[in-house]
């Protein structure tokens, strides 16, 4: 056994040495001398393991202790997350009632969109609503950072005012929002009704029919735009100051600052607003069940947007396979804007 040990080390040796002598002797360049050097590499790394007579080299023994300590964390992430995302994207080519046997249905559940009415009014009213969400709240959270990075009094308490409603509970704040709309008890139409005198009959309905898109917009604005208020100010504050001492001695005023400095050095903060607004106003649904939902919690074509629809044709009609066709195609829509973004971004940067 000795023996064979010893002969195995010098091969290995031999190996070893003819590479190097190789890599001296040669006209190794770019690629080819990285795989040499890597080859070389590996086979010290065998030899010194067969010398040592180890079974697992110190390297290998530093890497399973780093996995060991990832691994609770991927085992969740796999079973709770990757498998039903897995699952899910090949549930969109089967026909699946929960109960019955599976079957494959090809691109039957993707054929179907085509001529479902309320997947095109749910895909509509979601662009409609990520459309009117995004840029609104991200001028409204600008504005107001830009307003709270001012030295002005009570600065603190604005901020923390501003903040409330994205860390209040959805449901509390919905039916504060609710209440301030009411068609017939609000204050909202009661002024409209008192002040400006329009007729009972002609008083806005908030959370039904063509308006309903509008009331989840103004609502979200009025949400989240706390939140991307912070990471604005973040933004500023990372700002130099000597920029704008420079353009003041420069004689530029308040929106020549704004637009060749503030907005510039805002970038990034701006791209990561974007990305992360267009995200989650494409995948929006508790905000649409809390305030269009009514009693029963369901949804009118004019208020149903793409993430209820799956839900209702997963868990309400127990269509498994569409339901999942449906949210491939919300997965593909939000990535392929992710992508444009990156993309125009990285355009911009250069």
């Amino acid at each position: 056994m000795s023996n064979v040990k010893n002969m195995d080390i010098d091969l290995m040796q031999n190996e070893l040495n003819e590479t190097m002598n190789a890599l001296m002797n040669g006209d190794y360049e770019g690629k080819e001398k990285k795989k040499v050097l890597a080859r070389i590499e590996r086979i010290q790394r065998k030899l010194s393991k067969k010398r040592s007579g180890t079974v697992l080299s110190r390297a290998f023994k530093r890497d399973l202790v780093a996995y060991s300590f990832i691994a609770p964390n991927f085992i969740g992430f796999a079973v709770f997350t990757l498998i039903p995302i897995v699952f899910a994207f090949a549930l969109g080519f089967l026909k699946w009632d929960g109960s019955n046997a599976i079957e494959f249905a090809g691109l039957d559940n993707f054929k179907r969109m085509a001529d479902d009415t309320f997947f095109w009014a749910a895909l509509k009213n979601t662009i409609i609503y990520s459309v009117g969400t995004v840029p609104l709240t991200m001028i409204a959270s600008l504005a107001l950072a830009i307003i709270l990075n001012q030295k002005v009094k009570g600065r603190a308490i604005f901020r923390t005012l501003s903040f409330f409603p994205y860390v209040g509970s959805l449901v509390a704040v919905t039916s504060v929002w609710k209440m301030l709309f009411h068609p017939s008890k609000g204050p909202v139409n009661a002024f409209l009704y008192y002040v400006m005198k329009i007729p009972q009959d002609k008083l806005p309905q908030w959370f039904s029919g063509s308006l309903v898109l509008v009331s989840l917009i103004l609502f979200s604005v009025w949400k989240y735009m706390g939140y991307y208020m912070v990471i604005y100010l973040a933004g500023l504050q990372g700002i130099s100051s000597e920029l704008y001492e420079a353009a003041s001695l420069d004689g530029a005023g308040t929106w020549s600052k704004f637009r060749y400095v503030t907005w510039p050095q805002l970038r990034s903060t701006t791209f990561f607003v974007v990305v992360m607004l267009t995200i989650n106003c494409f995948k929006v649904y508790d905000i649409a069940i809390m305030l269009a939902g009514g009693g029963s919690g369901e949804l009118t074509p004019s208020g149903t947007v793409l993430v209820y629809y799956i839900y209702q044709k997963a868990f309400i009609d127990w269509d498994l396979g569409y339901s999942s066709a449906v949210a491939m195609v919300l997965f593909t829509i939000v990535l392929a804007v992710t992508i444009i973004q990156f993309a125009g971004q990285k355009r911009r940067d250069r």
